[in-house]
Formats: C-alpha cells, sequence, structure tokens
C-alpha cells in the first residue's frame, strides 16, 4: 500500500499546528520554503484584481508543482479524473484523437483507427486552431477535451494547422461513441493482422483471442502474424506484459527502475504459459505515435529476437506512472520509475529504432509534418545512460527502395504503404501468390 500524499491544504493546515520545538528540529530549508509558498498565497489572496478562492489556488499550486518535475505526472480531479478512467476501462462520445499540449496549444497525438476523426483525415501533430469557431489556444487541455466531446451524433468543426499547409484546414465530423476495443483482427492471405490501439483492460486476452481467431478463420496455422502498434499511445503495463507473454516462452520482458536501486523485473509466462504464435514469423509496425506500454512489448520482442521491428522509430516515453487515488474524484497520476527492455536498454528519448526503417510513404505529408517525441516535450525525462544519443537524429540518406509517391500507391490500391510492406515481407515465405493475396487492395463497404 502507497503512504497517502499530503495536499497543500493538509501541509498548510499541517504547518498551523507544529509546535515551535518540532519547526525548529525541522529541516529549516524545507520550512523556509513553505513560508514563501504562504506568503504568495495570502498576498494572492489579498491583492489579486478578483476575488480567488483557496480551492482554486490550491489547485493550481499542486498543478504548478507537478508541471516542473516532468510531462506526464498530474493532478486529477473532476473532469480530468474522468478522463483518466476513460483511458483505460471506459467509453465516450466523441472524435477518438489522443491530443496533447505544445506551448499553449492543443496537438493531435494520435488519431483512433477507423474514429470520425481518422477518418476525417486529422493526422498526429495537426495544432487545433478552434474548435466549433472557438479558439482552442489559451485554453486548458482538460477545457480542449470537454469540448471536442459531447453527445454521439452531434456535429463538431475544428480547425486544423498543418505544417506546409498556408492556411488551416476546417474540417467538419459528426461525433461517435468512442468504444475502448483495444484489439481488432483480420486475415490477409495467409497472413495474420492484428492491431492493438491501446493497452486497456483484457488487451492480452483479447489479443490471445485474436491469435486463434485467426488460426479458426484460416483452418490452418498462418504464414505469420503482422502485430500494428502504430499510433498506439500506451496503457497500463500489465497489459503490455501479458502481450509480450504471449509470443514469448520465456525470458525477461521488462524491468522497471525506480528510486535508489528499487528493480521490479517480470517475465514470460507469468500470465500465459508458452507462445501462443507457436514460433511463427512475426512483424511489429511502429512509429512516432508508438509509446510507452507500446514500446515495451517491441522491445522485449525485438530483444528476443522473436519479432523483426519495422517502420519507424518510436516516441521513447521509457517512465512508469503509478496512479494513487486519493479520494473521490481525485487521483496523483506521477512518475515513480523508469523501465529498461530485457538488453538493459532504455528507450527514454531515444525510442526503439526498428530493425528496418519503412517510412510511411502513402501518407502525402508524411516528409512535411513535424513528428513529436518524448524528447521534443517540456522537462522530459533525461535516458541516464545517454545509450541513444545517436538515435535521436533520423538517417536522412533516401533508401532506394523506396522511391514510390503517394499518388503513385494510391493508383496501385495501396492506402498503407508501411503495413503492406510488412505483409509482403511475411507472405513472401508462402511464394508470389500468397505476396498477392496478402496485399489485395482491401475493399471496404459504402456506408450508406
Amino acid at each position: 500500500m502507497r503512504r497517502p500524499l499530503l495536499t497543500a491544504t493538509a501541509i498548510v493546515a499541517a504547518l498551523a499546528v507544529i509546535p515551535p520545538a518540532a519547526m525548529a528540529a525541522a529541516d529549516t530549508d524545507t520550512y523556509r520554503e513553505f513560508d514563501q509558498f504562504l506568503d504568495v498565497f495570502q498576498r494572492i489572496k489579498s491583492n489579486y484584481v478578483d476575488k480567488v478562492d483557496d480551492k482554486t489556488l490550491i489547485k493550481g499550486a499542486i498543478d504548478g508543482m507537478l508541471a516542473s518535475l516532468d510531462p506526464h505526472s498530474v493532478y486529477e480531479t473532476g473532469i480530468e479524473y474522468d478522463n483518466l478512467r476513460i483511458m483505460t476501462d471506459g467509453a465516450y462520445g466523441g472524435l477518438g484523437l489522443t491530443v496533447g499540449m505544445d506551448d499553449g496549444a492543443v496537438k493531435v497525438i494520435a488519431p483512433q483507427e477507423d474514429a470520425p476523426g481518422d477518418r476525417a483525415g486529422v493526422k498526429a501533430g495537426d495544432l487545433i486552431l478552434r474548435i466549433n469557431g472557438e479558439l482552442a489556444y489559451g485554453l486548458t487541455l482538460d477545457q480542449a477535451v470537454t469540448k471536442m466531446r459531447g453527445a454521439p451524433g452531434s456535429k463538431i468543426t475544428l480547425s486544423l494547422v498543418r505544417a506546409g499547409r498556408d492556411k488551416p484546414i476546417d474540417v467538419t465530423m459528426v461525433r461517435e461513441r468512442i468504444v475502448q476495443k483495444p484489439v481488432k483482427w483480420e486475415v490477409r492471405g495467409d497472413v495474420g493482422y492484428i492491431n492493438i490501439n491501446t493497452f486497456s483492460k483484457d488487451t492480452g486476452t483479447e489479443t490471445r483471442a485474436a491469435i486463434a481467431a485467426i488460426r479458426q478463420s484460416l483452418g490452418h496455422a498462418p504464414l505469420g502474424y503482422v502485430v500494428d502498434l502504430r499510433n498506439n499511445g500506451g496503457g497500463l503495463l500489465q497489459e503490455a506484459i501479458a502481450v509480450s507473454d504471449l509470443f514469448l516462452e520465456r525470458g525477461e520482458i521488462v524491468s522497471q527502475r525506480g528510486r535508489g536501486n528499487d528493480i521490479d523485473r517480470y517475465y514470460a509466462e507469468s500470465m500465459f504459459p508458452g507462445d501462443a504464435a507457436k514460433g511463427l514469423p512475426v512483424v511489429v509496425l511502429t512509429d512516432a505515435g508508438t509509446a510507452s506500454a507500446s514500446e515495451i512489448v517491441a522491445g522485449a520482442l525485438q530483444d528476443h529476437h522473436r519479432a523483426v521491428v519495422m517502420g519507424e522509430r518510436s516516441f521513447g516515453k521509457g517512465s512508469v506512472q503509478s496512479v494513487i487515488e486519493l479520494g473521490p474524484q481525485r487521483a496523483l497520476k506521477i512518475t515513480t520509475a523508469r523501465y529498461y527492455t530485457p538488453s538493459g536498454h532504455s528507450v527514454q528519448e531515444g525510442g526503439i529504432e526498428p530493425d528496418i526503417r519503412v517510412p510511411q510513404l502513402s501518407d502525402p505529408d508524411y516528409k512535411d509534418r513535424p513528428v513529436v517525441r518524448e524528447a521534443d516535450l517540456r522537462r522530459h525525462l533525461l535516458n541516464e545512460a545517454k545509450l541513444d544519443n545517436g538515435a535521436l537524429e533520423e538517417d536522412s540518406k533516401e533508401d532506394p527502395r523506396f522511391t514510390a509517391t503517394a499518388d503513385g500507391l494510391k493508383k496501385q490500391g495501396v492506402e498503407d504503404f508501411q503495413l503492406n510492406y510488412a505483409l509482403k515481407t511475411v507472405a513472401r515465405l508462402g511464394g508470389p501468390a500468397q505476396v498477392a493475396a496478402a496485399t489485395r487492395p482491401v475493399v471496404k463497404p459504402v456506408a450508406k
């Protein structure tokens, strides 16, 4: 059990009743800092142009304290607390966009596949300028999220600023009920495709069910699997361990190192016995939106040589956040450890480097659109070992294999070049006929 944490309110109350002798015995520097805080607190209450209640000031003090640490430690109350619960096991009416703050602007981190934002063409890296005509700059992240959510069936218009475009892009969408369905699967030729878009409750169990369903659908074992972790911003640590465990028979999956010398290690066969994929080839797809729990899976399978990692370098979030419940509708999400892949590699800042770098050529903006990773965030944790200084710079050399254009690929029916390349890689094990079957354009039903 974690010890309860004192809020600023509790600290102020405690200071008021501490006997002088105890104060003298305490750390003088610490209490001098508290004196400064109380002095500022009282001056704001007395002199600020508008009357400010204690709750607002204390909440602001806590938020500022956590913001001085790293981008991922936050104090959640009210709507923020509800958002935290939705991230792990809920559903909501909205657009299916994962967003964050970048110097006061609301930035799209990743669109959820087949959600309204994704279908409307919203891309990672887009800045949200206006929400239904209202300027988004200056809103808090939770205010912006609240405005984008709403009743399913209601319309919303976002004005987006995208690098390489001279004018804002207006996109009108209809909100839907967004269900956190973490795993989708399909059969492409004799290749099993598993798309894991979040690590929420039961992701490991649903991935195991997807492996079984692919085998059952084919009536025999597939040639191999493509596991898609692109634009997967992470989630629950235990679910990342469970998914890794499905493909590994033995060995360490991840280690977690907190303050001091505390090290927690997690191993295969802790949740699922054996290799559910029966040793068949696995390709893992990653991109700049592959973060946190997703990087645990990619790193574990890469280090054990169980999968070929393909795509782009991942986000580089190598820290672990613990959620500490503080009371009704109140929780502290705080960074408590760094995690390391089985080889002892920290992905903080540097991310997971793919074994085969494959650009997303089917995206016409992929060269011009800025990519945001952990190393770009203000006050991000540093990589203590600095193992990956060279990995922070992308290889600018053109690969002669990747000269196709988005228009040319579209004429060939290739809407997702990275996925097409991964499917083709696995399908080659079955020969030209399997390559053709696995990469045949998917005909989507027309919505009525």
